[in-house]
């Protein structure tokens, strides 16, 4: 523990501040001290005037409580939330390293293995969101961050949707407060799916092959424009080392129609590591998905290593066909058996009440 934390301010008569981490429009960003478990924590604190609606403080209970229940090796955990001095709280574990949106900043862009390599394991995180039952709703790089080892974790579940309940004349700062990585729906101001998760995972893949976004603007209402109606520029175009069958995947994912793109972003990451192996014969990015999770090797386990070969695939990757089910079939054969042995009985019957005139 910090040897200056005696002096620092405590949250909940349990959460020792310790620095802050990061600041934005709804929120602060705490490392903090966990006094009854003597652990490290995050601490995000929201705003003030968030904190006093009542509508807000219900759904962002209801919204933490969820959050809480999803452990997984790519999510944040949510540990506890809770109202302090009128100010709501959430406490999650805390993760050493830099959010994505920091490293792109630094380096301006990734090459195609190490991002397909971390876009996958986001892809984990959010899958098995959507399959709880939950849609993330504001994914973007300041949203996922990477340790010194390269695993990500994704953050910031549910609070995006906990905003919505805000009155309208009050959301226009929250609403855009990521409009550069909203979905073409949640621009036009519908209700998000996992689809528009998926779409969200495009873009961030999109900066990070290219060091840029598919659209940008200053004003809110042209960028909503521009994701409803604008055609981004082909990727290959801003930079020719991504392959053709990536250029299509993400040209794929960024489709207007929910319909058009992979439907989970469980789908999106299968279809991106398809890619990576037809391309390399090995997982991309230190990262296999198991059972619709990423599993990466342990610190002792040697890195892969991937090389690039002479020629990429020039087709879309497609996920592996499912299994025949004899089993369903077997049952199926057996019941139309069974249902035309009935026939002879049922001639029988018929003839026994109605003997033909002779």
């Amino acid at each position: 523990m910090d040897t200056t934390a005696s002096s620092a301010p405590v949250l909940g008569n349990r959460y020792q501040l310790l620095e802050t981490l990061g600041t934005g429009g709804m929120a602060v960003v705490y490392r903090a001290y966990d006094l009854r478990l003597e652990r490290p924590v995050a601490i995000k604190v929201l705003r003030q005037d968030y904190s006093q609606s009542d509508a807000f403080r219900e759904r962002f209970r209801q919204e933490a409580k969820a959050a809480a229940n999803l452990s997984h090796p790519n999510i944040v955990t949510v540990h506890d939330f809770g109202l302090d001095a009128s100010r709501l709280y959430i406490v999650m574990e805390y993760v050493p390293g830099t959010d994505l949106k920091s490293i792109l900043k630094e380096r301006g862009r990734m090459d195609v293995d190490e991002a397909i390599g971390l876009i996958v394991q986001a892809c984990a995180g959010i899958g098995y969101a959507h399959r709880a039952g939950l849609v993330h709703c504001d994914v973007k790089p300041h949203n996922m961050l990477v340790t010194p080892d390269q695993r990500l974790k994704v953050t910031d579940f549910g609070i995006a949707r906990a905003l919505s309940s805000i009155a309208p004349d009050e959301q226009h700062d929250v609403v855009w407060g990521s409009p550069l990585y909203f979905s073409p729906e949640q621009a036009a101001g519908q209700a998000p799916s996992p689809a528009s998760d998926v779409y969200s995972l495009g873009v961030v893949l999109y900066e990070m092959l290219t060091g840029q976004l598919p659209f940008s603007a200053t004003d809110p209402v042209e960028l909503a424009r521009l994701h409803r109606e604008g055609t981004p520029v082909e990727p290959r175009a801003l930079n020719t080392e991504i392959p053709l069958a990536l250029n299509q995947i993400l040209l794929k994912v960024l489709s207007k129609e929910p319909s058009a793109r992979y439907r989970t972003a469980d789908q999106l990451g299968r279809v991106l590591l398809n890619f990576a192996q037809a391309s390399n014969g090995t997982p991309t990015g230190n990262s296999v998905y198991i059972n619709n999770q990423v599993s990466i090797p342990t610190a002792s386990t040697d890195p892969v290593n991937i090389t690039t070969p002479p020629e990429r695939p020039s087709t879309i990757p497609q996920e592996p066909a499912s299994e025949i089910d004899w089993g369903s079939i077997g049952l199926g054969l057996l019941a139309l058996a069974a249902v035309g042995g009935l026939i002879p009985f049922w001639l029988y019957v018929y003839f026994s009440l109605n003997p033909p005139v002779r």
